[in-house]
């Protein structure tokens, strides 16, 4: 089979399959994206890049369609460039929403389109209206119905779709409920194992928690309202004072990855730090961490905390709760579809610093009895989002039926393209 990977950000979800997929002699695998960086043995990686960016007078409402209309040409400029080396695919699957896959089926008609739908986006009764305090305006609710543009064009054009939980699925159009299948990217549980009477010792960042024995943890990709980084911080206030031997480690970027960013030009943490009563000696920020540093966060952990918008629900959550972690979840609709309170997690209203201080200080008190917790939080991830299983799913689910399979072409191999292309085939770069 010759596939064609799509997704802007290399690899995205698509890492474990295309990895997979590449270690077969029979399938030729090609990843069409924007970022340079990162490679995967057996896969071609072949960049496209915008033609020019957003222009400035667009209408605010469709902004994002213009920037989705603009990757989809790239991707179909990218397509005819392949056309001409001799690779067809069989297969297409990207990740829909960015624009990737817009004109698909007129590059490659005879291809089959995979879509991975990761959200479908709704003025209210989710993430946009989720604090009261920041209704949204008639504006944002204009351009957040625009926004599914791309998508709904995917949805009506790919011949098969997937969400990767029930509640992400339950955001879309319940007149493509039935193309939609449910299948998580999966968590690699022999990865991510629990380490009994570990110590976190990471001597690239000076980070040295050895003699720690109350250890709370917190991963993000950024700093920011979706994932309650401000009421993380408020409760981390309290905490601190309930117990004086309690260090904190917050592992991720000082930035805003989803959601508003201050209009001081102030970062969360920045704001957070100015503005709480905080004990620094025992606030640890780690940056962004390679995985097997990521790792050791989590296999140290008394108490991992995760909070979320009713939102897109992170891998982190599931990294932390096959690493055995006493996880602290909001009680947000996302975070509820695999928690149970008192049972394989403990829930907390996202919005109350107080129940999350306290239900902190609870499970650093009586140890004993969060050790059957941890043991469902793993075994939940086990028995229904292991890699191992998913994966081989996935694999079927992307495969079509064949009666011949096209014989694979070297694609030839040049330098990445570091210049807009304008109205223009070529510049796109193989590597």
């Amino acid at each position: 089979m010759r596939i064609l990977f799509l997704h802007p950000n290399f690899p995205g979800q698509f890492r474990h399959l295309a990895t997979a997929l590449a270690q077969d002699p029979n399938h030729q695998v090609v990843f069409g994206t924007m970022r340079e960086t990162g490679s995967i043995p057996g896969v071609q990686k072949v960049l496209y890049q915008e033609a020019r960016s957003v222009s400035p007078e667009t209408h605010q409402y469709v902004r994002d369609l213009e920037s989705a209309v603009l990757q989809g040409q790239a991707v179909y400029r990218l397509g005819q460039t392949l056309k001409r080396q001799g690779f067809v695919p069989d297969v297409v699957y990207g990740h829909s929403g960015w624009g990737a896959t817009l004109f698909i089926k007129d590059i490659f008609p005879t291809a089959k389109l995979h879509c991975y739908f990761e959200w479908f986006y709704h003025a209210h009764g989710s993430d946009a209206d989720f604090d009261s305090n920041q209704p949204p305006s008639i504006d944002a609710e204009a351009r957040i119905r625009i926004k599914n543009a791309p998508i709904l064009l995917d949805l009506a054009t790919c011949d098969a779709a997937l969400c990767p939980t029930h509640w992400q699925k339950q955001q879309f159009p319940a007149e493509f409920h039935s193309k939609l299948k449910v299948l998580h990217d999966g968590i690699d549980t022999t990865y991510f194992v629990p380490r009994p009477n570990a110590k976190l010792v990471i001597p690239e960042i000076g980070l040295d928690l050895s003699h720690v024995d109350e250890l709370v943890t917190y991963a993000t990709r950024g700093m920011e309202p979706y994932r309650g980084f401000p009421q993380f911080m408020e409760a981390v206030s309290l905490i601190q004072q309930q117990r004086p031997n309690c260090h904190v480690v917050i592992a991720g970027t000082d930035r805003v990855a989803y959601g508003k960013t201050l209009p001081n030009g102030k970062t969360y943490k920045q704001l957070m730090l100015e503005t709480l009563p905080l004990d620094l000696s025992r606030l640890h920020f780690t940056g962004g961490l390679p995985y097997d540093q990521y790792l050791q966060i989590l296999q140290v952990s008394s108490v991992h905390i995760y909070l979320t918008y009713p939102y897109v629900l992170s891998w982190s959550m599931l990294e932390a709760m096959s690493t055995g972690c006493l996880l602290i979840g909001s009680r947000t609709a996302p975070v509820e579809e695999l928690i149970k309170d008192g049972q394989n997690g403990l829930l907390v209203d996202f919005f109350s610093p107080e129940q999350i201080a306290e239900r902190v200080n609870y499970a650093l008190s009586y140890p004993h009895r969060m050790a059957e917790i941890r043991q469902q939080s793993r075994q939940t991830i086990l028995q229904n989002y292991d890699l191992a299983t998913l994966l081989s799913q996935h694999l079927r689910w992307l495969q079509p039926k064949m009666e011949v399979q096209q014989p694979s072409v070297a694609l030839p191999s040049t330098q990445p393209a570091r210049t807009r292309q304008k109205q223009s085939t070529k510049g796109f770069a193989v590597v």
